[in-house]
């Protein structure tokens, strides 16, 4: 199975609440219509009361296909058409970026009903390849940040190898979903030693520093097939 991930910011002179009613109630409506979704999820960015703490994404959404042939063969159809149309209402042209992704559980517990869900973006360091970088990441990485306390779920979604073989260079090689109970499991987590350690591995396969991350509240949509 692979996972897309599409990311993006909202279109601008509408509030994030504009938004997120927008994309959790027409254009669901139009994404749950195309043949072959298996699982469709809407991340939406935490609202914050600070007017100056835009997020970096306002919107991550998951989308689940048994293949990319099968993924790939709905995007000539009405019902993809019918939801690339609906974009421009909401999302702010030139913003949207997608991954198509293997998703790799690693702490493989249950999502908390009402937690917090970070989602952050990686970027393999230049110097090394593609499969070490997943290797790294998966294999030694992975299970230093499985020690960090409070995470509940954690997933690595890798992109997948045909992109790279096609010569093409996403705009991140991996994303990382980690899910937490509430906002102080999540702020407790971040002076542990464990995410120290985990912090500190970074260097050894990706382009470290500050990474550009997203908290969101996850809402699973209903499919209608």
């Amino acid at each position: 199975m692979v996972k897309l991930i599409a990311f993006f910011k909202r279109k601008s002179g509408i509030s994030q609440q504009q938004f997120q009613d927008h994309w959790r109630t027409r254009h669901a409506e139009l994404v749950v219509r195309q043949k072959g979704l298996r699982r469709y999820v809407q991340n939406h960015a935490r609202l914050s009361s600070r007017s100056d703490k835009e997020p970096v994404y306002d919107g991550v959404a998951e989308a689940w296909f048994d293949d990319t042939q099968t993924m790939r063969a709905g995007a000539s159809s009405d019902e993809y058409l019918a939801v690339r149309a609906d974009e421009a209402n909401f999302i702010e042209p030139g913003s949207l970026g997608a991954l198509i992704t293997h998703e790799i559980p690693i702490v493989d517990g249950p999502e908390p009903e009402n937690g917090i869900k970070m989602i952050t973006f990686l970027n393999k360091r230049p110097d090394v390849t593609v499969e070490f970088f997943q290797n790294h990441w998966r294999h030694n990485h992975g299970p230093i940040a499985a020690r960090i306390p409070g995470l509940r779920r954690y997933v690595q979604c890798h992109v997948a190898p045909g992109i790279y073989a096609a010569g093409r260079s996403p705009l991140f090689d991996g994303v990382p979903f980690s899910w937490f109970e509430d906002i102080d499991a999540l702020r407790a987590s971040g002076v542990a030693p464990e995410y120290a350690q985990t912090r500190a591995d970074e260097v050894n396969f990706m382009v470290s520093g500050h990474l550009p991350f997203v908290l969101t509240k996850a809402h699973e949509i209903e499919l209608h097939q």
